[in-house]
């Protein structure tokens, strides 16, 4: 840590202040996104015990009778509530206006609050609306820390802040995981998502320590304001736009899935002991760590691009091997996956927020969001209709995850940002 972590910049660009990735702004934006992380990773972490609770288990062998939902329910509840994160392109589209610390606290509060209240949800479906409704918060307040946190350093620093960032959220989702897997007996579901309102007592921490990036602050006060959101469009950026997105909705088809049956796969169909699940999680952040230090390591030696692609590609193929049947492969699958995947989240991190200018930054940051929410859904309807009809997880794992990792190679289509600062991709823009 810096030895004055609330002011200790570092020489900016263009007489920009400018902050070390462990001082106490990036930080704060770390927080924020471990609250998002938090929040909406209990409805991956709880699936189980939430189809438990709204459905009947019976002796059968079929995915209804050993989850108590159909994967039909489960499959079309999660996909609403991916969905409902296209919420997030205009929430996060304000921060080009009003400011990311503005919408970021607004966003975060408000998103673990609803959190706390799909607790009260009498039905299935009702659960389902209300934690919809805070999911595009949460999403924004995700994507918004990490545009935080790009803007507040310089290139040394900068994929080391996405991977604190990509730190924060990961630990939020892990401790709920956790939590789940240790306590759904004594907490039940409700209990878990009551527990957001740990994280939403530190908001008078996150209101001290965000701050307002100098690069927004120089963009507002100049005399082109563009529109939220639709200026992200606009000809100069849309070629370099149509490829994020393409990227973006290939990388969560296979993330979604991937992510979203983990836990159901291994509570309620290989009947995993909760130790053993606790134990895979807490294996899974160890090597996230790992993979968050040697992804910061590689995007600024070996390129953002290159990372990012591989890193994707070994994501897909773990992600196969960790629905092919077996408990090993579970736990294996999922522990070293999960650092592929962290290796992957501080390279493309640093690519999507260099590759654009401060204007536009944060509403390109939801344009990458909702081609997540919608590739997500794409994987998540396929992954469980294949898994639903017969075929198992492994064949679904097969058909969902293999496609979109062939277009890890359009990162090549992209500029290599390694050891750039984005007023030099866009000088007359930023």
């Amino acid at each position: 840590m810096s030895t004055d972590p609330g002011g200790a910049c570092v020489p900016p660009p263009g007489g920009l202040r400018l902050h070390r990735w462990n001082d106490r702004a990036v930080i704060g934006a770390a927080i924020a996104a471990f609250a998002s992380g938090f929040g909406q990773f209990g409805v991956v972490a709880a699936l189980g015990s939430v189809a438990q609770g709204f459905g009947q288990v019976s002796t059968g062998t079929s995915l209804l009778a050993q989850a108590g939902l159909s994967g039909t329910d489960l499959g079309v509840g999660l996909a609403i509530m991916r969905l409902a994160s296209l919420g997030a392109l205009p929430v996060i589209g304000l921060a080009d206006r009003f400011g990311r610390r503005r919408i970021l606290l607004v966003t975060v509060g408000a998103g673990l609050v609803l959190t706390v209240l799909a607790a009260a949800s009498p039905t299935y479906w009702w659960f389902v609306a209300i934690f919809a409704s805070g999911r595009p918060l949460l999403a924004a307040t995700n994507g918004l820390a990490q545009v935080t946190a790009a803007e507040e350093t310089g290139s040394a620093d900068r994929a080391k802040a996405v991977a604190l960032i990509a730190a924060g959220y990961g630990s939020g989702a892990g401790v709920i995981a956790i939590v789940h897997s240790l306590a759904a007996s004594a907490l039940g579901f409700r209990g878990v998502f009551l527990l957001a309102l740990v994280p939403l007592a530190l908001m008078p921490l996150l209101w001290r320590w965000i701050e307002e990036s100098d690069r927004f602050t120089v963009a507002a006060a100049g005399p082109k304001h563009p529109v939220p959101v639709l200026a992200a469009v606009g000809k100069p950026f849309r070629r370099r736009l149509a490829v994020v997105v393409v990227l973006g909705f290939a990388v969560s088809v296979i993330t979604g899935p991937a992510n979203s049956f983990v836990f159901l796969f291994a509570q309620n169909y290989l009947r995993q002991p909760g130790f053993v699940t606790a134990g895979m999680v807490v294996g899974a952040g160890v090597a996230g760590l790992v993979g968050l230090l040697a992804g910061r390591w590689l995007a600024d030696r070996v390129g953002r691009r290159l990372t990012g692609a591989l890193a994707m590609m070994a994501v897909a193929v773990l992600a196969i091997w960790t629905y092919s049947g077996s408990a090993p492969a579970l736990v294996a699958g999922y522990v070293v996956g999960t650092f592929a995947a962290s290796v992957f989240a501080p390279a493309a991190g640093a690519l999507l927020n260099e590759l654009f200018p401060t204007s536009v930054r944060a509403s390109v940051a939801g344009w990458w969001l909702v081609a997540g929410v919608l590739g997500a859904v794409t994987g998540l309807v396929v992954f469980g209709a294949v898994a639903g009809a017969g075929h198992g997880f492994a064949v679904a794992g097969l058909v969902t995850f293999v496609p979109p990792a062939l277009v890890m190679t359009l990162f090549w289509l992209l500029p290599e940002t390694r050891g750039r600062e984005p007023e030099e991709l866009w000088p007359a823009a930023s």
